[in-house]
């Protein structure tokens, strides 16, 4: 199923009232009033890749290659774990305790399309869970780890009114409604580790990739006099399998203040097993729901594969340091990543879809300020920018362009009986256009996301007097 240049956003917005009135008030509710998020591209490939970082990455354009912090979680780079350390040992260099990273990233989307220089528009709204992560100091020099975080997400509902004509003599037929509609995503809960040997730091993460993929198609006619039965096609996939990943990060002292990280992570062509749904029925539509009436054709576990692409990113980061000897804690960093992502290898059940492939290019800065007394003077500052070709390509290359903002905010810690905690709320604005007026849709996207970030030492060993 391709997108129609011609009313393709006609279809997305509000059923007009002729139509309303031939295909119940039901069918307008499910088309028009959208409770959740509505993107047709989301139905090429695995739908709409969900962002590759963290909250704190995502205020500085999602540079990561190269990117590690002891507070933060780059699950993009598992070499990063290696610098999973304590505060105390940050000071001292010395084996004290661990710290326990725990971070949770929540997104709030607000999407416009149009179809290229129209005045026309449809927004949605929705709010998702992306990713929680857990993170443990194992020894110093190596960390460990886990959680869930989302891949991609599908969620489209477009319907297309047309009138059938009679392909031999040419004459109208009947005119008739039909709904496409998709959802589902892709999941990856995953378990890695990361050690230094010296400047040099070497990870890999290791987990279970799985997902679903839904697809309906609903045609109803539009007949005044005579009753036809509304017929629907669905097809539902769920998928999953082994998942490997891996990264490098190399650190260089350039002087005492200054220090130059380059990194590089990606992954292989993966495949996984997969298992199909296919139900050909007619219905009716009601108040209450769709009845099925016959079911003409069910084919139950059809067993096929898969393929989730390579990727491969690159980057570097320059970074002046804190000076703690001389109590001089304002510094700043700046970012660049290079990102390949393999999608001519995507197949589904041996079939290509309308995707290609596609690379972004980031870069972003984050600036901490000298403490003084005010309470701004300790926040993390960050601005980034990327530009890109989406992998999505049904007639035309998408560009891509996203531009952020970012704030880390620290919070205060009034337990007496746990000082050791250090919690920071990560906040990130990016706007993000896909596509221009030569696409048969552009999209613009306005995502505000919120990062909770906790710590604490573990395994500390208490002394009683």
């Amino acid at each position: 199923m391709r997108l129609v240049k011609s009313t393709t956003l006609e279809k997305i917005i509000a059923l007009r009232w002729k139509w309303l009135t031939a295909y119940t008030i039901v069918s307008l509710l499910s088309v028009a009033a959208w409770t959740q998020d509505n993107s047709p591209y989301s139905r090429y490939g695995l739908g709409d890749v969900a962002a590759r970082t963290n909250i704190l990455m995502r205020g500085m354009g999602s540079f990561c290659a190269a990117y590690s912090h002891p507070l933060s979680i780059n699950f993009t780079n598992p070499a990063s774990y290696s610098t999973f350390l304590s505060y105390q040992e940050e000071k001292s260099k010395k084996s004290a305790s661990g710290r326990a990273l725990f971070d949770v990233g929540l997104n709030l989307d607000n999407r416009t399309l149009r179809e290229g220089s129209s005045p026309q528009k449809f927004t949605s709204t929705n709010a998702i869970v992306s990713y929680m992560q857990v993170g443990l100091p194992l020894r110093k020099n190596w960390g460990l780890n886990f959680g869930l975080r989302q891949l991609s997400r599908i969620g489209y509902q477009i319907v297309r009114l047309e009138r059938l004509f009679d392909p031999i003599t040419g004459n109208p037929i009947d005119s008739a409604a039909t709904e496409f509609s998709g959802d589902g995503g892709s999941f990856l809960g995953s378990l890695g580790t990361g050690v230094a040997i010296g400047n040099l730091s070497i990870g890999v993460n290791f987990g279970y990739l799985f997902g679903q993929k839904s697809f309906a198609t609903k045609r109803a006619f539009l007949n005044d006099t005579v009753e036809y039965h509304s017929s629907n096609h669905t097809t539902k996939t769920t998928f999953g399998d082994i998942y490997l990943d891996g990264g490098l990060q190399y650190k260089i002292d350039l002087s005492a203040k200054y220090e130059l990280r380059l990194g590089a992570y990606g992954n292989i062509k993966q495949t996984m097993n997969a298992h199909q749904n296919i139900v050909s029925e007619t219905f009716n539509r009601t108040v209450l729901g769709d009845a099925t009436l016959d079911s003409v054709s069910t084919q139950k576990d059809v067993k096929g594969e898969v393929i989730y692409p390579a990727s491969y990113g690159t980057g570097l980061v320059l970074e002046k340091r804190a000076d703690m000897q001389n109590n001089k804690y304002g510094s700043w960093l700046l970012g660049v990543d290079f990102v390949q992502y393999k999608w001519d290898q995507y197949r589904f059940y041996g079939a290509a879809d309308s995707v290609q492939n596609s690379w972004e290019l980031k870069v972003g800065t984050e600036i901490r300020p000298e403490p003084k007394g005010n309470y701004f003077s300790n926040v993390a500052y960050r601005a980034g920018i990327f530009v890109g070709k989406d992998y999505v390509h049904v007639r035309d290359d998408l560009p891509l362009l996203g531009i952020t903002f970012g704030m880390g905010l620290p919070l205060a810690n009034y337990n007496q009986l746990a000082r050791s905690q250090i919690s920071i709320i990560n906040l990130a604005f990016e706007y993000i256009k896909r596509g221009n007026n030569d696409n048969l849709l552009k999209e613009n996207l306005f995502r505000i996301s919120i990062g909770l970030s906790f710590s604490d030492l573990w395994f500390v060993k208490r002394k009683y007097e």
